[in-house]
C-alpha cells in the first residue's frame, strides 16, 4: 500500500540528511512520531532521523550542526531549504544505561542495531522506523516501515502500550506516564490495561519530574484539542491527584441546580475543557481549568433555617485566586502568563453584573488585557451550565462596538496636572485621579479644567490653598 506524504521543508531536509548518511555507509531512518502520524494519515510537523552514525560522524558529514545532546547521541543538523533554515534532530542508535534520576539514563551505549534502539523507546506506536529511501514522488510503500514492537497492530487497535515491561519503563522515565495520557487523549486511543495499572502504581513518583516538564505536558494536554479526555485520564490514572490535587478536590462538590444542572464542580470544569479547540492559548486553557478552583474550599450547603436557601460559594473568587497563585508558582509559570491566568480567575464572575455597570466600570472591564479570553471563558462557563448566553452577547457587543479611544482615552487629568494645580502628592492622589477618570469615561467632563473643578468639589479637604 502506498502512503501519501505532504511535501514540506521539514520532510525535504530529513530526506536529504538520511540520503547523505546512507551514501556514507550509515543506515538512516525516520523515527518516532512522524512515522506514527504518517501511518495514521496525519501530517507530520517534524521528522526525526535515527542512524548508525556516531555523533562525531554526523558532525563530520554536515557543515551546520548543534551539539545539544551529543552525550546521548543527539545532534541537531541545520539545513537551508529554499529560504528557510530547517533544524532536524539526528540521533545515533543507542542502548540506555541505568536511569538514576527518573528522567534520563546515566550513560548510553551506541549501537548499529536499529532494533536495539527501538526497544529503549516509550510506546509501541512511537517505536516504528521508516526507510526514507523508499519515498518516491511524495509516496512511500508501507513495507518501508520497520516494526519490531507491534506498533502497527496497536495503531490499528487504537491502543497505547509501553514497549517492554511496563513497571521497568515507568521506573526509568517518570515523564512517560504523562506522555502516555497525552497520546491517548490526542489520538482518541485507550491505554492498554497493564500499561494503565503500571501508571496507577507509579503515579506518586511523578514528583521526581521537574515542575517545568510537568507544566509543559499539562499545557500540551490543554491545548491539543482533547483537554477533557486528557484530564479524565489523568484522574483515572491517579496522576491528577499528584500534579494538581486542587482539581481532584472538585469531585463531589455540589452546585445549586438552578444555575448548574450539569452536576458538581469537577463535571462543570471538565465540560468547560470541551470548549478548548486545538491551538487555543495556554493562558485561556489554564484560566478555564482554574476558574472555579476556589469552590471546594468555600462550599456552603443550604441553611435549613432559611426556606428556599441554596448552595453558596461566598468568596470563591478571592480564594480561587490565592489557590491559583500557588499552583502557578509551583509549576513555575512566567510572570506574564501568571498575570493573565489570575486575571481570568479574578474577573470571571464580573459578567454577572455587566448590564448594571456604570459606563466607567464597564469600560475598565472591557480594557482588561486579552479581553477576548475573558469572553471565551464566560461563553464556555455558560454553555457548561445553564446555557444562557445573554450576558455574553451583551459583553461581546459592547467589546466589539466600543471604540478603543472611548475605552482607554488619553487622561484629561494626570498627577502632573494635580501638582501644577497646587496639590501635594500623597495617598489621596489615587482616589482623585480615579474620580476624574470615571467622570471622563462617563462623559461628565471634557477638559482638564472641568476635571480639576470636579476634584476640588469632591475632595474639598485636599483643595490647594
Amino acid at each position: 500500500m502506498l502512503l501519501p506524504l505532504n511535501p514540506s521543508p521539514a520532510l525535504e531536509a530529513a530526506r536529504a540528511i538520511a540520503a547523505t548518511l546512507t551514501n556514507a555507509g550509515h543506515p538512516a531512518y525516520f523515527a518516532g512520531g512522524c512515522v506514527r502520524d504518517l501511518l495514521l494519515g496525519h501530517p507530520a510537523k517534524d521528522f526525526d532521523v535515527a542512524t548508525s552514525a556516531t555523533p562525531d560522524q554526523i558532525i563530520a558529514l554536515f557543515p551546520r550542526t548543534l551539539q545539544v545532546g551529543a552525550h546521548f547521541g543527539v545532534i541537531l543538523v541545520v539545513q537551508q531549504i529554499g529560504d528557510v533554515d530547517v533544524t532536524t534532530e539526528v540521533a545515533t542508535f543507542r542502548h540506555d544505561g541505568v536511569y538514576l534520576d527518573g528522567r534520563r539514563p546515566d550513560a548510553v551505549r551506541f549501537t548499529t542495531d536499529p532494533r536495539e534502539d527501538v526497544l529503549r523507546r516509550d510506546f509501541t506506536i512511537n517505536g516504528m522506523l521508516l526507510n526514507p529511501a523508499k519515498i518516491v514522488a511524495s509516496q512511500v510503500d508501507d513495507t518501508a516501515v520497520l516494526d519490531f514492537v507491534g506498533g502497527r497492530a496497536d495503531l490499528a487497535a487504537a491502543i497505547i502500550r509501553i514497549i517492554g515491561p511496563a513497571e521497568l519503563r515507568f521506573t526509568e522515565d517518570k515523564l512517560r506516564m504523562l506522555r502516555g495520557v497525552r497520546f491517548a487523549a490526542r489520538l482518541g486511543f485507550t491505554i492498554e490495561p497493564q500499561t494503565m495499572r503500571a501508571i496507577q502504581h507509579h503515579a506518586p513518583e511523578i514528583a521526581q519530574v521537574s515542575c517545568e516538564r510537568i507544566r509543559e505536558e499539562l499545557t500540551r494536554m490543554l491545548t491539543q484539542g482533547h483537554a477533557r479526555r486528557a484530564f479524565e485520564l489523568l484522574d483515572q490514572s491517579g496522576l491528577l491527584a499528584q500534579v494538581l490535587p486542587e482539581i481532584t478536590r472538585m469531585h463531589g462538590v455540589e452546585q445549586p441546580p438552578e444555575y448548574h444542572p450539569e452536576g458538581d464542580v469537577f463535571v462543570h470544569t471538565m465540560l468547560l475543557l470541551e470548549h478548548l479547540p486545538a491551538g487555543t492559548s495556554p493562558t485561556l486553557a489554564w484560566g478555564m481549568l482554574l476558574h472555579d478552583v476556589g469552590k471546594p474550599a468555600t462550599f456552603q450547603p443550604p441553611n435549613p433555617a432559611k426556606p428556599g436557601d441554596r448552595i453558596r460559594f461566598n468568596g470563591h473568587v478571592e480564594v480561587g485566586v490565592r489557590i491559583a497563585e500557588e499552583i502557578l508558582r509551583r509549576l513555575r509559570f512566567s510572570t506574564g502568563d501568571s498575570a493573565q491566568i489570575l486575571s481570568l480567575v479574578r474577573h470571571h464572575m464580573q459578567f454577572g453584573d455587566i448590564k448594571s455597570m456604570k459606563q466607567s466600570t464597564l469600560k475598565r472591564f472591557l480594557r482588561l488585557p486579552s479581553f477576548d479570553e475573558h469572553l471565551a471563558l464566560h461563553r464556555a462557563d455558560c454553555l457548561s451550565a445553564h446555557r444562557d448566553l445573554s450576558l455574553y452577547d451583551f459583553a461581546k457587543d459592547a467589546y466589539e462596538t466600543t471604540e478603543p479611544d472611548q475605552v482607554s482615552p488619553p487622561l484629561l487629568v494626570t498627577g502632573r496636572d494635580l501638582i501644577a494645580a497646587g496639590y501635594r502628592p500623597g495617598p489621596p492622589f489615587k482616589a482623585m485621579l480615579e474620580a476624574a477618570e470615571d467622570a471622563q469615561l462617563e462623559g461628565r467632563i471634557a477638559t482638564t479644567e472641568e476635571g480639576l473643578a470636579l476634584i476640588q468639589g469632591e475632595f474639598p479637604s485636599g483643595k490647594p490653598k
